[in-house]
């Protein structure tokens, strides 16, 4: 019975799939209605939005920040500390006057996981942090329910 009344129905939907209202009313479960739209926002007002309108400052242009060129400055300051409009940016001291594990933090790439100890608190950190990026990372990959 269902297959009789599918192939009746079949070649009376358009190629979009949408029916005719008496079809859709008669027939519901056989047949799809498409919502087409031609609203300048598109489907729900996502999508295409108004373009060319920019605010009310117009075009925001790009500022040309400066670039210290200077070796002398560049090997005996911190260029770029000084966040305020006056004032000069940070002196460096001697290595002498800084604490000994300063320099020995890692500054190059972070420790292998296989290579830290199964035993230690960094790892079991390191391990869930690796699985909260994973859980992050398939949960953006999902489909919006």
């Amino acid at each position: 019975m269902y297959i009789t009344s599918l192939l009746r129905v079949l070649p009376q939907c358009k190629s979009s799939l949408s029916c005719s209202v008496m079809r859709l009313h008669a027939d519901a479960t056989l047949c799809a209605a498409v919502k087409k739209t031609s609203a300048a926002g598109g489907v729900m007002g996502l999508g295409k939005g108004k373009k060319g309108k920019l605010g009310k400052l117009g075009a925001a242009e790009k500022k040309e920040l400066p670039v210290e060129t200077d070796p002398v400055k560049l090997v005996t300051r911190v260029c770029g500390s000084n966040i305020l409009t006056t004032g000069e940016d940070v002196v460096l001291k001697p290595d002498s006057e800084y604490p000994e594990w300063l320099w020995t933090l890692n500054t190059g790439a972070a420790t292998r996981l296989e290579d830290l100890d199964p035993e230690s608190k960094q790892y079991w950190q390191r391990v869930r942090a690796e699985g909260m990026r994973r859980n992050n990372r398939l949960r953006s990959l999902r489909r919006f329910q």
